[in-house]
């Protein structure tokens, strides 16, 4: 199943409203380097497990 990291769902100053889904790895890895290049966060394996306990399932959306 296809996995959503979304900005949202965490208080930021910048208020940022990226949206990211995709296969589980592909989530962790952009998330990750996304929190890191923007929101000032270290890429670290404790970053990107905490990026993965917050994962959602995608909904897949119908016509």
């Amino acid at each position: 199943m296809r996995k959503v990291a979304d900005c949202r769902d965490f208080p930021s100053e910048m208020n940022c409203t990226l949206t990211i889904s995709g296969e589980e790895e592909e989530v962790v890895r952009a998330a990750s380097e996304h929190a890191a290049s923007v929101h000032g966060h270290e890429d670290s394996p404790e970053l990107r497990e905490q990026v993965r306990q917050t994962l959602k399932d995608e909904v897949p959306q119908h016509a």
